[in-house]
């Protein structure tokens, strides 16, 4: 196994599948011990096996991150408690996308969007930043994602959670940066779960054209970053959002790029 987290505590939110799990099979062959939460205890428990199949050092914790203070606190308790009172990385990952638009979404769809995509991890970081800073520093990564800056005619809702997660990331590294942590986020592309219905996956797959990748992504891909970030090769990365999305937000690929020169 690498070690590039070798002796490091991680909790990821949201890491019984896709995204979350990639993650936290990837600290935890970088040498992390890995705490898996999130709602569903079954899927929890079969990360933590595959985990620990591979050598890792894993726990699960289930929380249902609700946006409530007191939901992120206890969350925030049982992971410390699973990895002997230390928290060094926090990724704040959960989140849900409903699928809407601003005419079809309703006030109760609005709060629990809101209260899942940005106050449980607002409350979280409030619970664990004050551990971190006590045992000296720490890493925080969150994820955003290339809708926050990418309009498309759906998904407003969704896409306004991501923006002020990644203004938070930025507030967040002015704020704990002085006191030993390191804040940064993460804005993935069009990532197709490799568990995710093949009719889902091609339609996914339309929304890369005339990228340079020109492909969707896999949930691996933004492991590696994440690792990165968590990393001490990342130690000057400070209020980052770094895309990893196969260049959907900064580039476009012509097709007949000659008729484009002067």
């Amino acid at each position: 196994m690498a070690s590039r987290l070798q002796g490091r505590t991680a909790l990821i939110t949201g890491s019984t599948s896709n995204i979350g799990r990639a993650i936290a099979l990837a600290f935890a062959a970088e040498g992390a011990h890995v705490v898996v939460s999130g709602r569903d205890a079954a899927r929890g428990a079969a990360v933590v096996a595959q985990l620990r199949d591979k050598g890792g050092r894993a726990d699960f914790v289930a929380a249902d991150l609700d946006g409530t203070a007191a939901a992120s606190r206890a969350l925030a308790d049982a992971a410390a408690a699973a990895l002997d009172g230390r928290l060094d990385i926090l990724v704040n990952n959960a989140g849900i996308y409903p699928p809407s638009t601003t005419l079809t979404a309703d006030e109760a769809m609005f709060d629990r969007v809101y209260a899942v995509n940005v106050k449980a991890p607002y409350f979280l970081t409030q619970a664990i930043a004050p551990r971190m800073i006590e045992a000296g520093g720490g890493v925080i990564v969150n994820l955003g994602s290339w809708v926050a800056r990418l309009g498309l005619p759906v998904g407003a809702l969704y896409a306004s959670t991501k923006g002020a997660m990644e203004t938070l990331t930025r507030a967040w590294a002015a704020e704990f940066g002085p006191q030993g942590i390191r804040v940064n986020a993460l804005s993935p592309g069009v990532i197709v779960d490799p568990d995710q219905d093949c009719a889902v996956a091609a339609r996914s797959a339309v929304l890369m054209h005339g990228t340079p990748a020109g492909r969707t992504g896999h949930p691996d891909a933004i492991a590696a970053a994440a690792t990165y970030l968590a990393s001490d090769d990342a130690a000057f990365v400070h209020g980052t959002v770094l895309d990893v999305d196969g260049g959907r937000t900064g580039v476009a690929v012509i097709a007949d790029a000659a008729a484009f020169h002067p």
